[in-house]
């Protein structure tokens, strides 16, 4: 089972690029309010409602208004999935048997269907979760697409290898599939922590993380603040690997932080359906909440409030551009993952103190340096303890690359070759034979 992760390629070109390759491409004007075909559970290809027949109300975070009910699955559900799961994988089925270019053109399909329908999964990712629709539709969906192509180029490039054994034997290895695999996506350390105390079962986890981001004098000052709030603020900030902790060369930290202001207030925040719109709402009144919370924090544990720290509108859940200077290590801000439009800014003065610093982190999902030096870019990356280390770019993604972190960041990699370890076993197959002639 393969894990198509919601990633965006080639994203260091920023939020202002994209929105006017938004305007450039022939990118469909939006619905703003799509037709809810589907809000049931989906399970052997057939559309279900919850066993227990409960619902649950999905809210449109722009403005605070219930979409629709969805089915709300259970462990019943759960259940009633993993039995046709289980059937799909048993000895001589229909799966099991199908050759392996086959499974790849199914998945060739399903890229093709997502870019017949990319428009309207667009409109319902905005309706549902704020996203703006251009970023949705120009970088969420196309990193779906590229995903299930490049998943489906693997399916039958698996291969073992012949192994000169010792003796009358001929060996060789098998890669297999581990079987039917859960995807959950929140609460990555309590899944961990029930699989363990179970039957020992196989985890890949990806848990967030308060990435530090290096700016560096020599650094190029007009793209090092463009990728530092891009690193930030995309996504309303909530990303896991959010360039959250800015830490920058003292010598250039104060025309930093006043052009990293400046940014942020322009920063243009609204209806996310609007081509114009950079920022939406955060996912959900929660999230809106635990966001103006940490920013009181900030503010109370001495953090300089340099833009921002308000809800910006009187209904739905978006939060004004915020930026803090003058932050410690040890403040809440710092150290915690805030999920939203909070920038933080720190100084620092030499290489070595920044690396103990960056390192000082119970994370290690990604950092950033930015420098014209390769030497000091090298040195950095391979010193800081991340499982992503971008120099000079940020939030640059592709299928092909592994995405995953140190730490409490989780473990086990996600996309690329890397990605696909979780779901395989290797088996040995050793043969006695009558003479080995090579």
């Amino acid at each position: 089972m393969l894990r198509v992760a919601g990633f965006a390629s080639r994203l260091c070109r920023g939020p202002a690029r994209l929105l006017s390759a938004a305007a450039a491409s022939p990118i469909p004007a939006p619905n703003p309010s799509p037709e809810i075909a589907y809000n049931k559970i989906f399970i052997n290809n057939e559309w279900h409602d919850a066993v227990s027949k409960k619902t649950f109300p999905t809210i449109n975070p722009a403005t605070g208004e219930v979409i629709c009910q969805v089915a709300e699955g259970d462990k019943a559900d759960v259940d009633k999935a993993v039995k046709a799961a289980r059937a799909a994988f048993q000895l001589g089925s229909p799966w099991r048997r199908m050759d392996a270019s086959h499974r790849g053109k199914l998945l060739n399909r399903l890229a093709d269907l997502i870019e017949r329908d990319r428009a309207y999964l667009a409109a319902l990712e905005t309706l549902d979760n704020g996203k703006p629709y251009s970023i949705a539709y120009l970088v969420d969906l196309d990193m779906v697409v590229k995903c299930l192509r490049y998943f489906a180029g693997w399916s039958d490039k698996f291969h073992g290898k012949t192994i000169p054994l010792d003796g009358d034997f001929f060996c060789y290895t098998r890669h297999e599939p581990v079987g039917v695999c859960g995807q959950i996506i929140p609460v990555g350390h309590l899944i961990k922590k029930a699989a363990a105390e179970s039957n020992l079962k196989r985890v890949t986890l990806e848990l967030g993380g308060k990435s530090p981001n290096i700016i560096m004098s020599d650094a190029d000052m007009d793209w090092a603040v463009d990728q530092a709030h891009f690193a930030l603020f995309f996504n309303q900030g909530q990303c896991c690997c959010a360039g959250s902790r800015t830490y920058v060369q003292e010598d250039i930290y104060n025309e930093f932080v006043e052009r990293s202001v400046e940014k942020a207030k322009s920063r243009v925040v609204g209806n996310p359906f609007d081509f114009k719109t950079e920022q939406g709402p955060q996912v959900d009144e929660e999230q809106f909440k635990k966001i103006l919370g940490y920013i009181n924090t900030g503010k109370r544990e001495g953090a300089k409030l340099l833009c921002g720290g308000n809800p910006a509108a009187d209904r739905g859940y978006f939060v004004q551009p915020t930026v803090f200077g003058d932050v410690q290590d040890n403040m809440t801000i710092a150290r915690e993952e805030i999920f939203g439009p909070v920038m933080q800014i720190m100084k620092f003065k030499t290489i070595e103190e920044i690396i103990e610093r960056a390192n000082n982190s119970k994370y290690g999902l990604a950092a950033a340096v930015f420098t014209k030096d390769i030497d000091k870019a090298n040195y950095v990356s391979q010193a800081l303890r991340a499982g992503t280390v971008w120099v000079n770019c940020y939030n640059v993604f592709g299928a092909q690359a592994p995405f995953g972190g140190y730490k409490a960041s989780g473990n086990g990699r996600e996309l690329g070759e890397y990605g696909l370890e979780a779901y395989l076993e290797v088996k040995n197959v050793t043969i006695k034979i009558p003479q080995k002639n090579s």
